[in-house]
């Protein structure tokens, strides 16, 4: 992987991104997995792995139940980090910043494109609560047999949020540590690029 210069990055950190994201679509087999970051009502850290789901001029996109504990953490505090790491390049991409709801429409538009299973799944599961395993496998069968042939609607608990970032680093992996990290920073209606040391 050739270094990377401050002259080579993109004006734009999510033009920077697609770039690295279509790279990677090549070499890495799950290349929308990330971590999200929250924090809980006590104020500690808390993360697990979700998956991107879309990005562009507005954030970076991904879906869950609205009720799960991080869907509680989101309401609480809206403040998040991405971390997408790209093993096979060497690469990473660290997000920090705050969360909005995406319009009901976005997310009607992506449930529908999920496979049956999952849209049902989504629908029986209160995500994060206890739950015996014959109790969620009743509810699957239940929706199953009361939906027939029809496809479920997208419950109201269910849906999809964007991060808006104010912060966006691309970190590439070199020998000795002596690692390429550069850092946008949102400056109103543009992005201050700098170099970081390793």
């Amino acid at each position: 992987m050739a270094p990377l210069e401050l002259g080579g990055m993109a004006a734009d950190p999510i033009e920077q991104f697609a770039s690295w994201y279509d790279q990677a679509g090549q070499d890495v087999p799950l290349v929308e997995a990330m971590t999200l970051a929250t924090v809980d009502q006590d104020g500690n850290p808390d993360a697990r792995m979700v998956l991107l789901k879309g990005f562009g001029d507005d954030g970076f996109r991904f879906f869950t139940n609205y009720e799960s504990a991080k869907g509680g953490q989101l309401a609480a505090n809206p403040h998040v980090a991405l971390v997408i790491y790209w093993r096979e390049l060497d690469r990473q991409v660290r997000v920090r910043g705050s969360v909005d709801q995406l319009p009901a429409a976005d997310s009607d538009r992506y449930f529908v494109s999920r496979p049956r299973d999952s849209q049902i799944a989504a629908t029986v599961s209160p995500q994060s609560r206890p739950i015996e395993r014959e109790e969620l496998d009743r509810r699957y069968d239940e929706l199953l047999k009361e939906l027939g042939d029809a496809d479920p609607v997208r419950p109201d608990f269910w849906g999809g949020y964007v991060v808006r970032p104010d912060e966006i680093e691309f970190w590439q992996g070199r020998e000795g540590r002596m690692h390429d990290r550069f850092l946008y920073t949102r400056k109103g209606e543009t992005w201050e690029l700098e170099r970081l040391a390793p």
